[in-house]
């Protein structure tokens, strides 16, 4: 069943997140895989388990908690976010060789742009030096997923001096044009959904 991929433009968090719930919902054997890209404007958003006291002061960005996993995270133009809506039965895929294969795709997109990546073990997400440039986090219902996985590429970074970015103090973070890739958000959204479609291919 071929993977769909949609580009959803710039759309409120809170609607983007409505929809993917009601997606996952409805869906049956029969329902294809599909990958929504976005932007979102800005927002910090906070993890099913997440500490709100890694909020560290009120910028004035609209603070949401949602279903997913993890701490918190910023989300802003010029960040692409791509959320992978899976049956993971189907595809008998378990959540960390996802995350695993969601991290890879991240790392080859840098690759081959010239920039050389890492995970860091026990922190999901992609690293440059001790920089994080990927955050990741998902959440499972009826053994399918929804939520994904955000890459800077050209965006205002000051919010993330609000957080302790995914729980993690004095985590510096950093994007794909501070790297040297000359890469437009609409440019590393396909790209990206292209290296996630790779890795999924032979899981279905």
């Amino acid at each position: 069943m071929p993977l769909l991929l949609r580009h959803l433009g710039c759309r409120s968090y809170p609607r983007t997140w409505q929809e993917m719930v009601a997606f996952t919902a409805a869906r049956d054997e029969a329902t294809g895989d599909e990958l929504w890209s976005c932007e979102h404007p800005p927002v910090f958003t906070l993890g099913q388990a997440g500490r709100p006291e890694h909020l560290l002061f009120d910028p004035g960005i609209p603070l949401l908690r949602t279903d997913r996993g993890g701490q918190i995270t910023y989300h802003g133009p010029g960040q692409v976010v791509i959320y992978l809506l899976l049956d993971l039965a189907r595809r008998r895929l378990k959540v960390r060789a996802l995350v695993v294969m969601i991290e890879q795709a991240v790392i080859e997109l840098l690759a081959e742009n010239g920039v050389a990546a890492r995970r860091h073990a026990g922190a999901p997400g992609v690293y440059v030096g001790a920089a994080k440039v990927a955050a990741l986090g998902l959440r499972v219902r009826r053994n399918c997923c929804y939520h994904g996985v955000s890459l800077n590429v050209d965006m205002d970074l000051s919010p993330f001096a609000a957080i302790n970015p995914c729980g993690f103090p004095g985590l510096p973070v950093t994007q794909t044009s501070d790297l040297g890739i000359a890469l437009t958000p609409a440019q590393a959204a396909t790209a990206l959904a292209g290296h996630l479609a790779r890795q999924l291919e032979g899981k279905q």
